[in-house]
């Protein structure tokens, strides 16, 4: 009896609705991490959360990595670009920590709405990755989603809101940075340890001046932040390397759909219908882009299957020898 062979799928398909699988699940891990944080920022300084959660998450990476098959665990193959990724993921952490703690989560997120756009932005000149101009029609209906979610809008320009604004600008950054790594480095985990073992390091060294004595619930609560910070970032770094970065970044916006369910179903807060109508124009936007990178990789791959078929073609057509009394 001949074994059966199982259909496959190809690897950018399973890219593109893997990684969309992998970005929700980083939204519920992050919404439960943002949620700590704003808490925490009240009672203590971004040094205290920091140091404490970037060694814990450094020691789950380092045993994680530990555990792994490859020969170069610790080595990464792009060690200047992981270090610019720590830095923009250092400078991140903090402003969105300023940010949370002087805002509401309604201003703070819309901000993070033009992530994707910052992504798009730079995804050209650091990965080379061109963006179609319907992808482009997508970010911008995401990011005006986003408006519709709070259409009382902001307060007046603070240093808080620059911090949201700067927030978003680095965290793009270091998320097309994580994609530019992938590329070459497939040890996820390495994304995670060594951003989280520099914030460590430079937050150790201001600890000192800012310590605050905890509680048992403020350690359980920088346990948890710290748990749920590892397991969403090595689920995000595992999506960019599936997806290109501003769909990526995009989809992270159906965080705020969760938000608003979580409201609903727990704090007895009733959606409007603005906070409907830009949960529904996210949902389509992130739906377009990953249908538009699926259709996109599809007609590529079928173009280079009858490219190398024409060719093979034409060398059987030219090496072959007419026979005696054919025409050449």
């Amino acid at each position: 009896m001949k074994n059966q062979r199982f259909p496959s799928f190809s690897g950018k398909t399973i890219g593109a609705f893997g990684g969309l699988y992998l970005v929700l699940i980083y939204c519920v891990l992050a919404t439960g991490a943002d949620a700590i944080t704003r808490t925490f920022s009240h009672g203590f300084e971004a040094p205290q959360l920091f140091c404490f959660s970037g060694a814990i998450v450094a020691a789950l990476s380092a045993l994680s990595v530990l555990r792994t098959n490859s020969t170069r665990k610790f080595r990464t193959l792009r060690p200047r670009t992981m270090a610019l990724r720590s830095l923009f993921f250092i400078l991140c952490s903090l402003f969105y920590f300023a940010a949370f703690r002087a805002l509401p989560f309604a201003e703070v997120f819309v901000f993070i709405a033009f992530v994707p756009i910052f992504a798009a932005l730079l995804s050209y000149p650091i990965l080379g990755e061109p963006v179609r101009w319907q992808s482009w029609i997508a970010l911008i209906a995401g990011a005006g989603g986003m408006v519709l979610l709070y259409p009382e809008g902001l307060a007046a320009f603070t240093w808080a809101h620059l911090c949201a604004f700067l927030g978003a600008l680095t965290g793009a950054t270091a998320m097309v940075l994580a994609r530019h790594i992938s590329k070459d480095d497939k040890n996820a985990l390495l994304q995670v340890l060594y951003p989280n073992i520099a914030i460590c390091l430079v937050m150790a060294c201001i600890l000192p001046f800012v310590y605050k004595p905890m509680s048992l619930l403020d350690v359980l609560m920088v346990i948890s932040y710290a748990s749920l910070l590892f397991l969403a970032r090595w689920v995000l770094v595992l999506a960019l390397s599936h997806m290109k970065a501003y769909v990526v970044t995009l989809l992270i916006n159906f965080q705020f759909v969760i938000m608003v369910l979580v409201g609903a179903l727990i704090f007895g807060e009733s959606p409007t219908v603005n906070l409907i109508a830009g949960a529904l124009v996210i949902i389509f936007a992130g739906a377009y882009l990953v249908l538009d990178e699926w259709l996109a990789d599809r007609f590529a791959g079928r173009a280079k299957a009858m490219s190398k078929f024409t060719h093979l073609d034409e060398r059987f057509v030219t090496r072959r020898k007419p026979q005696k009394g054919q025409i050449a």
